[in-house]
This record gives C-alpha cells, structure tokens and sequence, in this order.
C-alpha cells in the first residue's frame, strides 16, 4: 500500500489527542467544524500572529465560551506589548463568532524538533530563493542536534525553477511509520514560489511512547519509581574514617550495661537453690527403709530372743 496515511490520524486514541475536544448533536456538527477551521484560518493568516512560528492550535468548547490554545514557539509576538496584541486577536474572533472567546498561549521550548514548525522554515527559505539541498540537509541535522531519533523530509515542485517538477527526500535515523505507540510528528507546509508551489512534509520521530507515559502524572510516578529503585540496586558504601571512629567509640559504652545483667541473673540463681535438694534427703522414696529402721528392729527381735 502507498505511504499516504496521516500518522497523527493514525495515532489518535493511541498516543496522539484531537486538536479539538467537544460534543455536539447531529445538527450543530457541521457547523462547528467550519468554525473551527474558521478559527484556525484566522489565527494564522493575522497580522498580528505573523511571524509568531504557530506549530498548532486546540479548540475547547464549553457552554458558554470557546478556549482557544496556541502553540507557539515565540509566545512574546502574540502577546504584544502588555498583551495588546492577544486582546486584539481575541477581540476579532469574538466579533466574527458571536461567542465569548478565550485565548491561552503555550509556549513549545524545542522548535528544530517540532515537524509543522520545520515544516514552516523550510518553506520560508525555499520563497526566500534559498537553495532546496542546503535547506533539507541543515532542517535533518538542526532536528536531530535537539533531540530528536530520526527525521524524514520530502519536498516536491519545481525545485530551484525547473521546468520540470520532481520530489527531493532525505532521511537520517530511523522512522517507524508502521508502529503505532512510536512517537512521530507530521508536519506539512507550502512554499508559493515565483516559479508555482513547493510543497514541504516533514516526519520527526522523538522514540516509543507507552500507554503509562501519556500523561503528566503518571510520567512522574513512573520517574519516582525508576530513582527508587536505582537507590535500591546502588552498592553500599564504605563508612568514613569518622564515622568508623564513633562507632568504636559507641560501642563499648552501649555494649556494657546490657551485658552486665544478662550474665549476673543466672549465677544468684544458681547459688539460691538448695532447697530441691534438703527436699530430696528428707522425703525418702515410697517403700525404702533407712539405715536407722534397720538398727532398731534387729535390736527388738535380740531382746525378745
């Protein structure tokens, strides 16, 4: 089968989320979708925004308003001067809505490993009639210095102003399309050129990413398990000399007075107990005769005689 698969469409209920979460009956449905795309269309083609590298933007609709989240890797261009531009741009879309709209900004820390933000660059330099080889080769390294374990690019259109159009694709590390808990970002892009459209795709895969470690939370637990038990398998070690001297300096002292009682209470018993034995001597068994009985008959029975 040809490659031609979304891989966050493919990953969605995996480990990737929708960009926009809400409900709605059969009959807003269709409507809510082109607001959405209203919505994003607006956030990016705003003067205000340009320049603002927009990797995406989540929609969250609640009853009474619409949150809108930007992801942006310079959240400073949005907000303005003391958030004049965010007022303005939420401003706008409420008038062309009829809602109360909320705007929150999310800053992405790293941009070389984020696909649609590469995606973006790389178009830029193609309309700034930069060189397509020059531009795919510093994108891969760039990708790949921030972190990331494999990068695929493809571009295609009239590269360099060819009368013929063609596709130019290059790969470094690895790219698992087919494994589903792998972590692939997929970003698309376009650049309108003198000379027609070149179009950019760009596949960045950041490693597996496991049901356990989607959320938040549970990546701290599962980090707090992996310290305690490299805690647990770490080797003893050695006691310093210090602590060496005040253990042997401890111990004699602890070690006297428990051992004092324990050895003097079995000898006061040994030397109190006589008594087993005057009982013994006094009480002759049952059915012996003593020396003294003995005497005494074979004396009566001589004078009877």
């Amino acid at each position: 089968m040809g490659q031609k698969v979304n891989p966050i469409g493919l990953r969605l209920g995996i480990n990737k989320s929708w960009r926009s979460h809400w409900y709605a009956s059969p009959r807003e449905y269709a409507d809510l979708i082109l607001e959405d795309r209203k919505i994003r269309h607006m956030v990016e083609t705003m003067p205000e925004c340009k320049n603002a590298d927009i990797a995406e933007v989540e929609i969250i609709r609640h009853p009474q308003r619409v949150t809108v989240i930007i992801h942006t890797a310079r959240p400073g261009v949005i907000i303005g001067v003391k958030g004049s531009n965010i007022e303005k741009v939420s401003m706008d879309i409420q008038k062309s809505l009829g809602k109360k709209v909320q705007i929150k900004i999310k800053e992405i820390k790293r941009a070389e490993a984020n696909a649609a933000l590469v995606a973006q660059s790389m178009a830029r330099q193609l309309v700034n009639r930069g060189s397509f080889r020059k531009t795919l080769k510093q994108s891969v390294g760039n990708a790949i210095k921030a972190g990331a374990q494999g990068v695929k690019i493809r571009i295609s259109g009239r590269l360099g102003g060819a009368e013929m159009s063609r596709t130019e694709e290059h790969k470094e590390g690895r790219v698992p399309l087919h494994t589903l808990r792998a972590d692939i970002d997929y970003g698309f892009s376009e650049a309108f050129t003198t000379f027609g459209k070149i179009g950019v795709k760009v596949w960045i895969y950041n490693g597996m990413m496991y049901s356990a470690e989607q959320n938040d939370d549970a990546g701290q637990v599962l980090r707090k398990r992996r310290d305690n038990t490299a805690v647990r398998n770490e080797p003893e070690a050695a006691p310093s000399r210090a602590a060496s001297a005040v253990q042997d300096a401890v111990e004699p002292v602890t070690a006297k007075p428990e051992a004092a009682p324990k050895a003097a209470a079995p000898e006061k018993a040994v030397k109190k107990s006589p008594r087993p034995r005057v009982s013994k001597k006094a009480e002759p068994a049952v059915g012996v005769v003593s020396h003294e009985e003995t005497a005494g008959t074979e004396a009566e029975q001589g004078e009877r005689s």
